[in-house]
């Protein structure tokens, strides 16, 4: 086991009630920032379809007060995707409904009330990356790696991966993974897109915990805005996108927050933008 992601992961304050009944997930909250942690180890992270509806009920039922969260995976892996013990004989209609049980969690974490940063290592393959494509950063340790080998098995993503996946990297890219079985190293995913941070081993989480207070220390609609309206501009027409930032820019701005932040820059009692920061 990574011993650097374990102790890290376990030191913000464990959680009670609901959250802490969910017996694959390791969940804990350091101030306004929760962590949730993938907790099948020995099975390197497969996601089972109890895991699947737990991953759901954590992020429908994140406390009050947290104000982003962070998704990694105990053990050696991230998540090496689809637990395959369960692949049984499905006709068409359970097949559809099994794909939209994952589409359903997986829209939770990436439509839902706070900014997620994904914690990337070992084998982030599958329904990992499907997961990893549903946050809104993904910080990946040099030792991580990707790959979707679903053409080699005979299937096709199901858990978003299609329309998340080529938003980061193209279609191109995604077709090269899914038909040659191609794996990217954590260089040549940040060169491509697929991740933002690159870091040693042992530091992703640590990494993705600093990132995840950072961004709690947003606003809360200018939070919101990004994850909810700044997908949507990018799918609408120019004209229509315009349109939409136009009525989000204008009430995120009306907030008694956003005026209280513009006017302590104008007093200079806020920090400026800086090389670095």
């Amino acid at each position: 086991m990574d011993q650097a992601n374990d102790s890290i992961s376990s030191a913000g304050q464990p959680v009670t009630g609901l959250l802490a009944s969910l017996d694959l997930l390791r969940i804990s909250r350091s101030g306004e920032v929760l962590h949730v942690c993938l907790n099948r180890p020995e099975k390197r992270n497969a996601i089972s379809d109890t895991l699947i509806r737990q991953l759901q009920t954590a992020f429908i039922h994140i406390p009050d007060g947290v104000r982003a969260a962070v998704i990694s995976g105990a053990g050696e892996h991230f998540c090496a995707g689809l637990d395959l013990a369960e692949l049984v004989e499905r006709d068409v209609g359970e097949g559809v409904l099994h794909s939209r049980m994952w589409h359903a969690a997986f829209d939770q974490i990436q439509f839902g009330r706070v900014p997620v940063v994904a914690a990337l290592h070992g084998a982030v393959v599958g329904g990992g990356l499907e997961l990893a494509s549903a946050c809104h950063l993904r910080v990946a340790g040099r030792d991580a790696y990707f790959a979707l080998p679903e053409g080699q098995r005979g299937l096709f993503v199901g858990g978003g991966g299609s329309a998340r996946i080529p938003r980061l990297i193209g279609v191109a890219r995604m077709s090269d993974m899914m038909l040659t079985g191609r794996v990217h190293e954590a260089a040549a995913a940040e060169q491509m897109g697929l991740v933002q941070y690159v870091c040693e081993p042992g530091t992703v989480v640590e990494r993705a915990l600093a990132l995840a207070a950072r961004i709690a220390r947003n606003a809360p609609l200018s939070n919101y805005a990004v994850m909810h309206a700044l997908p949507r501009i990018a799918d609408q027409s120019q004209s229509e996108g315009l349109f939409t930032e136009s009525l989000m820019a204008a009430v995120a701005e009306s907030t008694p927050d956003a005026q209280e932040r513009l006017r302590a820059f104008l007093d200079k009692r806020a920090a400026k933008v800086e090389r670095g920061g």
